[in-house]
C-alpha cells in the first residue's frame, strides 16, 4: 500500500517560540488518521502546513509521492473541512456542493453569457448534472438541493460541507473538529456519517480533533500531540491499553487514569502514597525495580473492590457515585494523602456500590511510569512471580 501523506522532519516556529518540533509521519493510502491532542499542542497548525495555509519552517512534505512543501492548496489536490461550516450564504445547496467543480474548470467557462456558448461549459455543466446529484444523494441531500444554508439545520449544513469536499475527489480529506458546532446527538450521528463516508470512499482522511472519544471511534490511527511534539502513535486500544508515557496514559480514557505514587526502598516494605504497603504483589513489584519513586497508573475498571482481609488491598472511603446506567462510576477517598480514585463498575457488580471498604488493583493491568513521565514494563521474572505479562523496558 502507498504512502498518500508523508511529512519528514517537519517544524514550525513564530520567532523563538516553537508549535511543532521535528514531526515525522507517514499515512497509507485509505487510512484515518486523528491527530488529537490538547488546546494549543499544535494539531491545527499541522494540519494548516498539509493543508498549504502555512508553510513549515523546517521539512518536506510529499502528497501521492509528489513534493508540495511550497505549493499552493489548489495545486495540492486536496479538500479541507472547516469548524465553521463555510457555506456560501447566498447560494444553494446545489451551488455550494458544485462550487469547487465551476472553480477547478477554465476561467472561460465563468465568462458571462458567451461562456455559455463555449464547448467547455457544456461540458462542465455536463460533469455538475453527473456528480453533484452523485454526492448529495451519497450524504442523504437530494431532498435539500434547492435549499439555501440559512434553511438548513447544523447536521445538515456539515453534510453539505462534506460534500462540497467529496465532490472535488481529492487525494486527502482534511477536517478541522468538523463536528465541535453540533451538540451530542447530532454529534454521533454524524460521527457515523462521517466513518460510512470513510468507507465508501476509500479515500484518506486526516482528521483534528481534541475529543478523545471522536479519535477513539472514528480512527484507524491516532497521533497524540502535546507541546508540538508526538507522544504516541498507534491504534486506539493500543494507546488505551499500552501507552507509552504519562502523558498519554492520563489524556486517553473517560474518567482518567488513576494516579498512586509508589516509591521502592532497599530492603524495605514499599510505600504508597507516602504509607507503608505490605503487599505481597506489591513487594513482587518492588523486587523488580530499581529503587526510586514511580507513579502507578490503573484505569478505573482496573480497581477492584476487595475485603478488608485482602492482602494486597488498601482502605477507601464511598464519596459519591455516578449512575450512567450501563454502568456506575464510584468516586473514593483513600485517607492517603486525602487521593481520590476512580472506579467503574458494571451493573453486575454494582452491588458493591456504598459498601466498598477497599480496593486492590488488578495486577495484570497495572502501568507503572518512572519520575520522568516514561512507560516501565516488568520483567520476565516479575511474570513468573504472577505478577504481570509483560517484558521489562523503559520508552525512549
Amino acid at each position: 500500500m502507498s504512502a498518500s501523506l508523508e511529512l519528514h522532519g517537519v517544524s514550525k516556529s513564530y520567532g523563538k517560540v516553537p508549535v511543532l518540533q521535528s514531526l515525522d509521519l507517514s499515512v497509507q493510502e485509505g487510512e484515518f488518521v486523528c491527530l488529537l491532542g490538547p488546546s494549543g499542542c499544535g494539531k491545527t497548525t499541522l494540519l494548516r502546513i498539509i493543508a498549504g495555509l502555512l508553510f513549515p519552517t523546517t521539512g518536506q512534505i510529499d502528497i501521492v509521492g509528489r513534493e508540495v512543501t511550497a505549493l499552493t492548496p489548489s495545486e495540492r489536490n486536496i479538500a479541507m473541512v472547516f469548524q465553521s461550516y463555510a457555506l456560501y450564504p447566498h447560494k444553494t445547496v446545489w451551488e455550494n456542493i458544485a462550487f469547487p467543480l465551476r472553480m477547478r474548470a477554465p476561467w472561460t467557462t465563468r465568462i458571462p453569457f458567451f461562456g455559455r456558448l463555449l464547448s467547455e461549459r457544456r461540458e462542465l455543466e455536463s460533469v455538475l448534472k453527473r456528480e453533484v446529484p452523485a454526492v448529495a444523494q451519497a450524504l442523504g441531500l437530494e431532498k435539500l438541493l434547492t435549499r439555501k444554508p440559512y434553511e438548513l439545520s447544523g447536521g445538515q449544513k456539515q453534510r453539505v460541507a462534506l460534500a462540497r469536499a467529496l465532490v472535488r475527489n481529492p487525494d486527502l480529506f482534511l477536517m478541522d473538529e468538523p463536528l465541535s458546532n453540533l451538540d451530542a446527538k447530532l454529534r454521533t450521528e454524524t460521527r457515523r456519517e462521517i466513518v460510512n463516508l470513510h468507507a465508501r470512499t476509500g479515500k484518506t482522511f486526516i482528521y483534528v480533533t481534541h475529543d478523545q472519544v471522536e479519535a477513539m471511534t472514528m480512527a484507524h490511527r491516532i497521533v497524540l500531540l502535546y507541546e508540538g511534539k508526538v507522544q504516541q502513535i498507534g491504534a486506539p486500544l493500543a494507546l488505551y491499553d499500552d501507552p507509552e508515557n504519562l502523558f498519554t496514559a492520563t489524556f486517553i480514557g473517560t474518567p482518567t487514569i488513576n494516579q498512586l505514587q509508589f516509591t521502592v526502598r532497599p530492603g524495605q516494605v514499599p510505600l504508597l502514597e507516602g504509607v507503608p504497603w505490605e503487599s505481597p504483589s506489591a513487594q513482587k513489584v518492588a523486587d523488580a525495580l530499581a529503587p526510586g519513586v514511580y507513579t502507578l497508573g490503573i484505569r478505573p475498571e482496573s480497581l477492584v473492590p476487595q475485603s478488608d482481609r485482602s492482602p494486597d488491598a488498601f482502605a477507601v472511603t464511598t464519596d459519591y457515585c455516578e449512575e450512567m446506567g450501563s454502568e456506575t462510576i464510584v468516586w473514593c477517598r483513600t485517607g492517603l494523602g486525602k487521593r481520590t480514585l476512580c472506579l467503574r463498575l458494571s451493573r453486575m457488580n454494582d452491588r458493591y456500590v456504598g459498601s466498598i471498604t477497599a480496593v486492590a488493583p488488578d495486577w495484570t493491568k497495572l502501568l507503572i511510569f518512572d519520575a520522568e513521565g516514561r512507560r516501565v514494563r516488568l520483567s520476565s521474572e516479575a511474570n513468573a512471580a504472577g505478577v504481570f505479562n509483560v517484558e521489562l523496558r523503559r520508552a525512549a
